[in-house]
């Protein structure tokens, strides 16, 4: 386990010494090197108002794609919480069926302070058997 983790960490610092070396060569393709030496004051004053000039550009185009970022981030968040809702993020247990009498229902739903029974046949209508074969 030990050789493993040997291993790992030489593997890792290898790979920040490669990621070093490609970041120096990128840089040295994309700058070029500045010549200050032997400029008179006037010229130090146009460079720097160039090189200003580009890191205001460079900043808005980082901005512009902050803000776009920014953006496309809340918009996946907000689709993903639509996609819970649609799915239904919790799952509904299974209803069991409880018998309760008429008078058990009617005291949940009144509280227990009304004491109303409830014959539900009393009020039915009495039918005679010559009217059903009828």
């Amino acid at each position: 386990q030990s050789l493993m983790l040997a291993k790992a960490k030489e593997e890792w610092d290898q790979e920040i010494v490669d990621k070093q070396a490609e970041k120096e060569r990128y840089l040295s393709e994309r700058v070029t090197p500045l010549h200050t030496s032997g400029l008179s004051l006037s010229q130090l004053q146009d460079l720097c108002r160039e090189l200003h000039e580009k890191v205001e550009i460079v900043d808005e185009e980082r901005y512009d794609i902050e803000a776009k970022c920014n953006h496309n981030t809340r918009e996946i968040k907000d689709l993903k919480i639509k996609v819970l809702d649609l799915r239904g993020k919790f799952k509904r247990p299974p209803l069991r069926r409880v018998r309760v009498s008429a008078d058990a229902m009617l005291r949940a739903l009144l509280g227990s302070k009304h004491k109303v029974s409830m014959d539900l046949r009393a009020n039915l209508k009495s039918v005679k058997k010559e009217d059903t074969e009828k």
